[in-house]
Order: C-alpha cells, then structure tokens, then sequence
C-alpha cells in the first residue's frame, strides 16, 4: 500500500510490534537487505506469507544493523525526558532490563549531573546478545543508589503473541509450532554459570513453559557453582546471589514447585495478563492457561518484583497495581467476554500484596531493602504524594489515581501544579 502512496514510496519505515519481539519494514528497507537472506534464522523468523516485510527475535537483527544510531547527545535528551515522564506517574525508580555497555557509560556520566532524577537499576545487555563481555560490563555501585551496575540481562524466547515464545508443547492456535528458543540450553546454561562466576546477578527473560524450564535449569546449575556442597538446598544460596526469571509468564507446575523450592525470583507485569487475556486461551488452549500462565497468588511466597515492562506496556504503576488486584483492563476496568468479574480471580492479590510487590518486592530484587520501597529511617528519601489515600477509593479507583508531587532523595522532582503553572505562564522556583 506504502508503495501505491507518491508520499510514502520509497520511504523508509520500521515498526516495531508491541512487544518489540517483530517488526515490520517497508520495501525501500527490504532493497537495503542482501537479496540472499537465509531461509531460516536460528531463534527468529522471516515472515514470507502473503509478502515479505516481517522479522522476529532474531531475524529482527537484520534490519537493526541498518538502522541510524542517535548521537550521545541526543540519548542524553531522550534520558532526560523519559525521567520526567516517569516521575509524573510517581515512580521513583526502574529497573532498565537489558543496557548496552556504551550506554552504562553515558547512564554513568549522566547520573553525576541534575539531570539524573531517577534510581536506576540496570542490568547489562551485550552488545552481541546472550553471550559474555565481561571486559565491556563495569560495575557501577552509587553510594547515593542512585545507579546500579550489578546484574546482567540473558533473553530465552520470544513473546507470546508473536508466537515466539518457547513451549513444551505445540500453540493450540497454530499446532505447527511450539515457538522459538534464542538460545539454546547449554549456551543459557554455561551463559548463567559464567556470568555468576563473574559475580553478576543473573536475570532471564522467559515467557514461554519450556523457556521458564530451561531458565530454571540455567540458573540452578550457576547456583550450585556458587554454593558447592548445598545441592539439596539451594534457597539460601539463591537468597544471597537473588536470580530472577523476567517475565515469568507460563510455567509448567512442575517448574513452579522448583521454583518455590529454590527461591528464584518471578520479576512480573501484572498488566501482561490483562493486555493478553484476549488471546491467551486461544494460544495455550484452557488447561496450561488454567494452570500455567500468568501466576501471581501462585508465586506471592517467593517475593515477586512487580513491574510495568514499559515501554511494552505503560509505565503507570497504578494501572499495574489495578489489573494485579483486579485482574481486569487498567484502561477499561473490563474483563474477557465469560470472565466480567476478572481474568482468572484466583491468582489476583490484595492490595496490599500488589502494592508490596511494587514497593519493598521490586527493592528487594535490587538488593535495596531497607534502602528503598520504604519509608522509614535509614531508607532513602523517596515518595509521591496522591490526591486521595488508595487505601480508601476502592479497587476502581485505583486506575484513575493521580499523581501530585514525585521526590527523589529529598528533591522534589515533580509537582502537578507547578507544571500547570509553568504551562500558564508561570515559573516556581522548586
């Protein structure tokens, strides 16, 4: 269609799927390709039918190696903007999950100026994704906490929608495939021990049953290389070292009991369930969604990291709070066609527990607690300041809570009415 358009042809286009794991790219971006791409791309897909334009996981490398790289300066601007977008939803800190090893440079540099609002805990993405650069990965360890360098990032599969996310067995919407592995299981495993042995806490982006698995097997072999002599139980050597599993998203119940047994963390987005509950079912058929996908309650003994996955999903924390409590649309407040009351209720957690797992859970899986998800003394000034207590406004309300003022170590770094003021006309000195 681009092409039958005299404004769009021959322009050049990318874009990406929701979950960043396809993208789609016009023909000018295609006559850039080698004409004698391969058939088949090992942990990714070349999309041929009806027409060539899509690539996912790993055959999105193809098209990234083309694309323009913005200055050093330009990321600065986009950083800076992105902290003050966040703060306005009240959030104090992140976990940036998968950092290239010049852009821990630039955070580094960046987290010494005013610019730098924001706690950021960043795990270390090679520039060749899943392997070992430990010569490219500095630990950074702020006395301010404001950055933190201390874990790497390794990625198992793809995502569910795109199909791409690595199952035991087949989709039930597509029997033909069972999704795709980026990596395959001795490499996640030896990519596991080594990074562990170099003293980094190691954490797996797995989404489907049979990545979860072999996420658990990786990171189970790197604990009992860690811990020698404590093979039969692990959980408190996996207590000091803190692995996480990213995402979490279906696993078989024989990998949920291995990982209640040894501790690994479940690092969830409740607002995953709620954004794939219209397709969930048709992909995993109804027993693996009934018994598989997207625990919370399930795995609420562990101490779950509680988080957004933005920018695949919005960064609001009280939408995700919304959908963890109410397992329904933060944007709607509706559930499925046949569950109106909410997707799977019995994996849905109070409010309390929703809101722990946002607070002390995602400081915990930081090594912040204490320091950080609290307030207390000893811990670090941080908090937001709401129009209402969400204790009282009631499971609704949760959604449409706003945020009036965000402070960060002791600074205000976002007040609702000033910005109003500053769009009037009128400037606070903060």
């Amino acid at each position: 269609m681009l092409e039958e358009d005299e404004l769009l042809r021959g322009k050049y286009f990318m874009l990406d799927r929701v979950d960043v794991h396809c993208t789609w790219v016009s023909k000018a971006v295609l006559d850039l390709l080698p004409a004698d791409l391969p058939e088949e791309v090992p942990g990714g897909e070349i999309v041929r039918t009806p027409g060539m334009g899509v690539f996912c996981d790993n055959a999105m490398d193809l098209v990234t190696a083309l694309w323009p790289r913005p200055s050093a300066e330009r990321k600065k601007t986009f950083v800076a903007s992105a902290m003050r977008e966040l703060h306005k939803v009240g959030l104090v800190g992140v976990h940036d999950a998968g950092v290239l090893p010049q852009d821990l440079a630039l955070y580094d540099e960046m987290s010494r100026s005013d610019d730098w609002t924001l706690r950021v805990y960043a795990m270390v993405e090679c520039p060749e994704r899943n392997t070992f650069c430990p010569e490219e990965a500095v630990k950074v360890d702020h006395p301010d906490g404001m950055l933190s360098v201390q874990s790497v990032k390794l990625f198992a599969d793809g995502a569910l929608g795109s199909w791409g996310s690595a199952m035991i067995e087949p989709y039930s919407d597509r029997p033909e495939t069972s999704g795709s592995l980026l990596v395959n299981a001795s490499t996640l495993t030896s990519l596991a021990r080594s990074w562990s042995a170099a003293g980094f806490q190691v954490n797996i982006h797995a989404i489907g049953d049979l990545a979860n698995r072999l996420a658990v097997d990786a990171l189970e072999a790197a604990l009992k290389d860690l811990c020698p002599g404590q093979d039969d139980d692990l959980s408190a050597c996996q207590s000091r070292h803190r692995f996480r599993i990213e995402h979490s998203q279906i696993i078989h119940p024989a990998d949920q009991a291995r990982m209640h047994a040894i501790g690994i963390i479940p690092s969830i987005q409740p607002t995953h369930a709620t954004s794939d509950m219209a397709y969930a079912a048709l992909r995993l058929g109804e027993e693996r969604t009934r018994t598989e996908a997207y625990r919370m309650r399930s795995l609420l003994d562990i101490g779950p990291v509680l988080g957004s996955d933005f920018p695949v999903e919005p960064p609001n924390p009280f939408e995700g709070i919304y959908a963890a409590v109410t397992r329904k649309n933060p944007h709607t407040g509706a559930g499925p066609p046949g569950f109106e009351h909410g997707w799977h209720v019995e994996e849905a957690l109070t409010l309390e527990q929703a809101l722990d797992g946002f607070t002390r859970g995602a400081a915990r899986g930081a090594f912040l607690e204490g320091k950080a998800g609290v307030i207390q003394e000893g811990a670090f000034a941080d908090w937001v300041v709401l129009d209402e207590d969400i204790a009282d406004i009631g499971e609704e309300g949760l959604r449409k809570l706003t945020v009036r003022e965000t402070w960060v170590g002791g600074r205000r770094v976002y007040h609702r009415d000033a910005e109003q003021d500053e769009h009037e006309g009128v400037r606070e000195d903060l």
